[in-house]
């Protein structure tokens, strides 16, 4: 309408009226954020850039369904911290999309939200795919499905999707070339919402636009996290998302050596990079070995953050050793290493030659499917498969960095019983039979 027949409407409104149609989401939303209705479908998936509305798309459709008459409307979240605060908690989330006549008693100690019609919501995180198992619904909210370490909990929920006539879900997400994103894109049960940051830009603040759209616009993050896109790899990148995909496990086999490789960042600064570190070991697989890559524990901290939380990884992990590069840290890493735990075993290792030059060698291991990651590690995974060694502007892969460290430690280098080792012995035990 017309502003000033905008405001003539309003004014003729009492009190109530206007209360009712500030809480009104029909009134208030785009049409891409009401629940479709061109055709019948059994997911609804929001892919879109941040800032588009996704959690509080899918905080009304979780509202639309209770006033709807549905009992059992159940919350999936990437992490338990995710489903509280962003979920539940965030100032789009559920509480906050209610008005105090529909708000629902949220029961922290039992996850789950009981609505005053008597409806409940039970709330998940995909952390733990076990806990999905069993547990029936009507309808559904999964969000960050990009995000979600495990699969397995995507199967375990579909599984529990079947109460009713029209089990439905709405799936909100950042989009990443997942496995599993794609393969939601392509069910002829899925109704797929495209949207990008720019659609819901008279709610964001100018500053945001300034900050982040003018330095990624154009580019292949920006594309992904602004428009919304589902990328392929980048050509250049030395990593390919098929290999890790097919190599993936949800568990690891029993660990023969276990590292926690630390890339450290130069400072610890806002703008500065995060330090890398991931934990990672080896098992032999029908004479084979391999190595998977267990955990991704990078961070954004001091030296002294860092350190105690590698040494955790260590002690929880039984790990057998801390390697970290010394380039950037020098000796400072294991000073600040044994000032957590003097009994810490740590070695320091050396860059000598470029990041694509280290890294070839490990790449060469993940075509060959002797590298699995356990579980979906997101981030990680971006970086590697992103990461162009001929891109001189791009930014530094510290996640990558600490796994080219922990891998070569593991597998390459010529002091520890790895890959060159085996190979070796192989070649000894061809000689000997041709004997």
């Amino acid at each position: 309408m017309p502003q000033l027949l905008r405001q003539q409407v309003l004014s003729s409104l009492s009190r109530d009226e206007r209360e009712q149609l500030a809480w009104c989401w029909p009134f208030i939303a785009r049409p891409s954020q009401l629940l479709p209705t061109e055709r019948e479908w059994t997911y609804w998936l929001i892919k879109a850039g941040r800032g588009f509305g996704k959690t509080r798309t899918g905080a009304e459709s979780v509202r639309e369904w209770i006033k709807r008459g549905f009992n059992y409307v159940n919350l999936i979240g990437a992490t338990a911290d995710d489903a509280r605060d962003i979920m539940v908690q965030g100032e789009s989330g559920i509480l906050a999309v209610c008005p105090r006549w529909e708000r629902p008693e949220y029961k922290v100690s039992q996850r789950k939200l009981v609505w005053p019609n008597g409806a409940q919501s039970l709330i998940f995180t995909a952390d733990e795919p076990e806990r999905l198992r069993g547990k029936q619904s009507q309808k559904g909210w999964c969000d960050e499905l990009a995000a979600w370490r495990y699969p397995d909990a995507w199967d375990q929920f579909k599984f529990g999707l079947r109460l009713g006539a029209n089990p439905q879900a709405v799936i909100t997400t950042t989009p990443r070339p997942t496995k599993l994103v794609r393969e939601i894109m392509a069910d002829p049960a899925t109704f797929t919402t495209n949207g990008s940051t720019h659609d819901n830009r008279a709610n964001l603040a100018p500053a945001f636009f300034t900050a982040v759209l003018q330095k990624y616009e154009g580019t292949r993050l920006g594309r992904q996290e602004i428009a919304g896109e589902v990328l392929d790899d980048n050509p250049g990148a030395l990593f390919k998302r098929s290999d890790i995909d097919k190599a993936r496990v949800l568990r690891a086999p029993e660990m023969t050596r276990i590292v926690v490789a630390i890339d450290p960042a130069a400072t610890s600064s806002e703008g500065a990079d995060d330090t890398g570190m991931v934990a990672a070991g080896i098992a032999t697989m029908d004479g084979v070995l391999h190595g998977f890559i267990l955990a991704d524990l990078t961070c954004h901290e001091t030296p002294m953050g860092w350190a105690k939380k590698a040494v955790s990884a260590y002690r929880e992990l039984k790990a057998d050793r801390v390697i970290g590069e010394a380039n950037n840290g020098g000796d400072m890493i294991e000073a600040v290493i044994r000032s957590v735990d003097q009994n810490v075993s740590y070695r320091k290792v050396t860059a000598t030659r470029g990041k694509d030059i280290r890294a070839e060698p490990v790449a060469a291991l993940y075509e060959q499917g002797r590298i699995h990651h356990v579980g979906d590690l997101g981030k990680l995974e971006d970086e590697m498969c992103e990461w162009d060694p001929l891109d001189k502007s791009a930014k530094s892969p510290n996640r990558m960095d600490a796994v080219v460290w922990a891998v070569t430690e593991l597998m390459l280098a010529d002091n520890t019983t790895g890959i060159l080792d085996y190979y070796r012995q192989q070649a000894a035990q061809t000689q000997q039979q041709k004997a």
